[in-house]
């Protein structure tokens, strides 16, 4: 079947397989950001610098791996597609290696060219499986609001997944003491399985709808041709319109999350009970934005809708901030407090990840404009390019936060009963105006991204006339 003779309107099955192919990054993203540092220095007796220096070389490579990953997915030519042969083989592997990662062996700390490896097979493995699962995406459907719905539900599933395994590490495998090894190793095996099994199953799902033979036949396979095809795919005007947006909105998201335990250690003092409901309250967030961007980007465009998203996600999330400043908000640590950042940070990361829903749909519809100049589908090579953009991003959010820890003269060790107020005010001062520039920038960006609706279905219309053309 032509890729132009998609069905307009997917049917929900297949939606929510395509969905549940995210949550083994999910899984990853919870596993590197939350714990892994934690088991290795803590618990395997590692040195912190050297962990944190291998996770971020670790980082660093697999950036450079993903574009790599999407153009030889692009260039996959079999009876079941471009992308299912990668569903199917990368899964198992990655299983194997995401147990490996929490269960090293040995007597002593783990070494140095160890870690970096291990984590480098993992991310690569999961890139296997991510980057084909959404360039999948564009060639399931060509309509403009479906490609959000789609993208919809990969955002509810990867957060899903990820929540899951938090909630499973603080209640089930760590739930006696996170320095528990044993809590690691059923923790490694269950999101191993985890990973595996719904990679596996969403692309089963998908295949009476990917599995034919590409329309087009790849070009010969040479490295330069590898690299000037995937250069003149991510330098195609509007995908660097995204990149500059994106490289700033994830900046900002990078600061955020690594920042975060000191935003609500050191200002909003949270209880242990305050760390357990607040990733239920995330994913409450998640769960509205799903039912909510969807009919935004009906009414107002996705250009307009990640442009507004970020400015008022922005305000959402700085307005705490502002009136503690202002001496205008309740006790830190105070239930009045707590339910107010809960409430500001529900509505504050609806509207964010709306941004990141918009960006990803937007980078879906690219793909058509990229054809109509090179006469190449290049999915697997844009989603790939926009990964190896959020990993450097990413990466260069942990590093600033760094420096505003050691601006704003946050000690080691610190008590945070007994950090000067001055300098907690500094650190918030600092971090919010961070934010404010990154959001503002982020906006004026999009605003140049030039694909709206109309110029979407023109070209899905002229390719699809051409397509037939040929046909004949």
């Amino acid at each position: 079947m032509s890729e132009a003779a998609a069905p307009a309107r997917l049917p929900l099955r297949l939606k929510m397989y395509h969905g549940l192919g995210s949550i083994a990054y999910g899984v990853k993203d919870n596993g590197f950001s939350t714990f892994l540092l934690l088991f290795y220095n803590q618990v395997l007796g590692m040195d912190a610098k050297l962990v944190s220096f291998a996770l971020m070389l670790a980082l660093v490579l697999d950036a450079f791996v993903d574009p790599v990953i999407g153009y030889l997915s692009d260039q996959t030519h079999t009876r079941w597609g471009r992308r299912l042969p990668w569903l199917y083989l990368a899964p198992i592997p990655l299983a194997f290696a995401w147990f490996a990662l929490w269960t090293p062996g040995g007597e002593g700390a783990p070494g140095f060219w160890h870690l970096v490896v291990v984590a480098v097979i993992v991310r690569s493995l999961v890139s296997c499986c991510e980057v084909p699962s959404v360039a999948l995406l564009p060639e399931l459907t060509r309509d403009y609001d479906e490609r959000t719905t789609l993208m919809r539900y990969r955002y509810l599933f990867g957060w899903a997944g990820g929540l899951l395994m938090l909630f499973l590490a603080y209640d089930v495998f760590l739930a006696k003491s996170l320095l528990a090894v044993e809590g690691y190793y059923q923790y490694g095996l269950f999101g191993g399985l985890l990973m595996a099994a719904t990679v596996l199953i969403s692309a089963a799902g998908q295949h009476r709808w990917a599995a034919r033979w590409p329309d087009r036949r790849p070009s010969a396979f040479s490295l330069g041709t590898a690299f000037r095809e995937i250069r003149e795919s991510l330098t195609h005007p509007a995908f660097l319109v995204l990149l500059a947006a994106g490289a700033i909105a994830y900046t900002s998201q990078g600061i955020t999350f690594s920042i975060s335990n000191y935003l609500y250690l050191f200002i909003w003092r949270f209880s242990p009970e305050a760390f357990m409901i607040y990733p239920w309250v995330l994913f409450a967030s998640v769960v509205g934005t799903f039912l909510l961007v969807g009919p935004a980007h009906r009414r107002f465009g996705k250009r307009t809708t990640a442009i507004a998203g970020g400015l008022i996600g922005m305000v959402f999330w700085v307005t705490p901030f502002v009136l503690r400043h202002l001496h205008l908000w309740p006790i830190e640590g105070s239930v009045a407090s707590t339910a107010g950042l809960f409430a500001f940070f529900f509505l504050a990361n609806l509207f964010s990840v709306a941004v990141m829903i918009s960006g990803g749909s937007m980078i879906a519809d690219i793909v058509e404009a990229s054809e109509v100049q090179t006469g190449r589908r290049s999915e697997g090579t844009f989603f790939a390019g926009n990964f190896f953009m959020q990993k450097c991003a990413t990466g260069l959010g942990i590093f600033v936060t760094g420096l505003l820890v050691d601006l704003a003269g946050i000690p080691e060790k610190a008590d945070p009963a007994k950090v000067p107020e001055s300098v907690v005010d500094n650190f918030s001062f600092y971090y919010c105006v961070l934010v404010i520039l990154c959001a503002i920038v982020s906006s004026l960006i999009f605003r140049y991204y030039p694909i709206d609706r109309e110029d979407h279905e023109a070209r899905v219309a002229a390719l699809a006339a051409a397509e037939t053309g040929t046909a004949r």
